[in-house]
């Protein structure tokens, strides 16, 4: 590609276009996924396409879905969320109650749901309303309607499926008083400022796809937004290196409480 319409140059207008600022992304990761899209498209450069995505809303919001990596579940890895059930939400409970929840990087909306369902099962009234964030508006679309195909309940514990969704033609709907526990927004994790005194934060398998620079700044962001004693829940292929130095202490794996 001419060096004129290059890498950097890509970067720069396309945070003119969807003021998302890819430079706090791993550059191979991101590449490959603007590359391979750019081929579905039968577009060669990045000057064509940019110019593209100014033109078409179509395309745009399909490269936008694409670029955002959207792939959720419930419940995923339930042995993490068996800890947070046991250990980590009573000890919460044990400092303060309601609690307040954040989802952050819910994608379509199954891991903010999962907590409702388990607030709802396990600690009634034991929470406030859900806060659950994304960067992409379609996914928060799709979660804040709450329909997903049968596939994607495989995960679900087979009592929450019977009591909290309804089937709806092939589909099955969360029922109104899971959804009405969640409230969606959007928020880019890595410009927008955080609210605060969260007594629990889920952000798992998103900061994967950051640079190391990015991961950290999150982290302190995280940090800055728990209350001293609340819990960070993370994903399964993440750590947090050095967390004391971030404002962090491991209480398991995968949970870092704020010191």
């Amino acid at each position: 590609m001419d060096n004129l319409y290059g890498w950097e140059w890509f970067l720069k207008q396309f945070q003119t276009i969807s003021k998302i600022d890819l430079t706090s992304y791993k550059r191979p990761q991101m590449e490959r996924r603007i590359n391979s899209f750019m081929k579905l498209v039968n577009i060669g450069d990045y000057n064509k396409f940019i110019t593209l995505l100014r033109a078409d809303d179509a395309i745009y919001h399909r490269f936008i879905e694409h670029l955002t990596i959207n792939v959720s579940e419930f419940f995923r890895n339930p042995n993490h969320w068996e800890v947070l059930e046991k250990d980590v939400i009573p000890g919460l409970l044990k400092e303060k109650s309601p609690l307040r929840v954040w989802s952050a990087g819910c994608s379509t909306g199954e891991e903010a749901y999962s907590l409702a369902m388990l607030f709802r099962e396990k600690f009634p009234n034991k929470v406030d309303r859900i806060l659950a964030s994304d960067l992409d508006n379609e996914v928060l679309e799709k979660a804040a309607l709450g329909l997903y195909a049968v596939k994607g309940l495989q995960t679900l514990p087979v009592t929450y499926g019977n009591r909290y969704f309804i089937k709806e033609g092939e589909n099955y709907r969360v029922t109104d008083e899971i959804k009405k526990m969640v409230i969606f927004q959007r928020q880019d994790l890595l410009i927008d400022t955080f609210p605060r005194d969260f007594d629990l934060i889920l952000c798992r398998n998103v900061v994967i796809y950051f640079t190391e620079e990015s991961k950290q700044k999150l982290y302190r962001k995280f940090a800055e937004s728990l209350r001293p004693g609340g819990v960070l829940f993370i994903g399964s292929t993440e750590q947090i290196f050095q967390a004391r130095e971030l404002g962090f202490k491991s209480i398991a794996t995968f949970f870092y409480q704020k010191i």
